[in-house]
């Protein structure tokens, strides 16, 4: 990824109380401005933060991040989220100005925001980018909340090309994509889909190789696995990709065009979307 904007590198700063914890090593009950933050679960299995018995956020995932110093004002911070493949949780923020009750916010929608990045004066919520994607970077401070700090956007590593794919190890879909030769394939081939085509392959075990020296796999979209799902596959020695997504018709979309496929990926990818 490319860094369009110039953020302020991130210290961590720990809260002064020890929390009691949990079996599970998360805390239970955190000290908290003159009262204490917990977590509770419910029979359905529900996750309750709370502050002195008031509810602030439920979700199947609450877990305690930790304690910030902004400006002289302690923030707790925790993660809140559904859970699920390749969706990550949410950051809930709460703090309390000097003289006003405790407050909270929710940092983060659909697959929540990543941990927030923390300096002596504020929050930074960089986000995890997919190829084709740009995204904005957020802050946040007590006084002044969340505001728009920059815009980051997707791009490959430099200066890497077709033949560092031939032997090297590949644990996801998107390790493809961070090859800036495979990368502007794509983008070529792909057009204004890109985005899509890679969401469709966010969830997605370690690539294949056949015999021939072709790189495939496939992959689903976060909590939809079965819809929508991508394939893809590239010969780095012919310098050649080809992408697919299933639809409700009985052919995928194809790029190129499916009849234009080598027999060899071809089948491939029909006995994948079989599975």
């Amino acid at each position: 990824m490319h860094k369009t904007v110039s953020l302020i590198a991130a210290a961590l700063l720990l809260g002064v109380a020890m929390p009691a914890l949990a079996q599970d090593g998360q805390p239970k009950s955190i000290p908290f401005a003159g009262g204490k933050l917990t977590i509770t679960e419910t029979p359905e299995q529900d996750k309750i933060l709370a502050f002195d018995g008031k509810e602030l956020a439920r979700n199947y995932v609450v877990l305690y991040d930790r304690t910030v110093e902004l400006q002289g004002t302690r923030a707790a911070l925790f993660a809140v989220g559904d859970g699920g493949n390749a969706c990550g949780t949410s950051t809930v923020i709460v703090w309390k100005p000097e003289d006003q009750t405790l407050k909270s916010v929710t940092v983060g929608a659909d697959c929540g925001a990543p941990p927030a990045a923390a300096t002596d004066d504020a929050l930074y919520f960089v986000p995890y980018l997919r190829p084709g994607e740009t995204a904005d970077v957020q802050s946040w401070t007590p006084d002044e909340g969340l505001k728009l700090a920059g815009e980051l956007s997707y791009a490959p590593q430099p200066d890497t090309h077709w033949d560092d794919l031939e032997g090297g190890k590949l644990g996801h879909p998107y390790d493809l994509f961070a090859n800036a030769d495979f990368y502007a394939a794509a983008q070529k081939l792909l057009d204004g889909k890109l985005e899509d085509v890679a969401l469709a392959l966010a969830v997605a075990a370690e690539p294949e190789r056949t015999r021939s020296g072709i790189i495939y796999g496939s992959g689903c979209i976060p909590h939809s696995c079965g819809e929508g799902n991508g394939f893809f596959a590239v010969d780095p020695k012919a310098e050649a990709v080809w992408f697919a997504q299933q639809t409700d018709a009985s052919t995928p979309d194809a790029w190129p065009a499916l009849d234009s496929w080598p027999a060899e990926i071809r089948d491939i990818m029909t006995r994948t979307f079989a599975q």
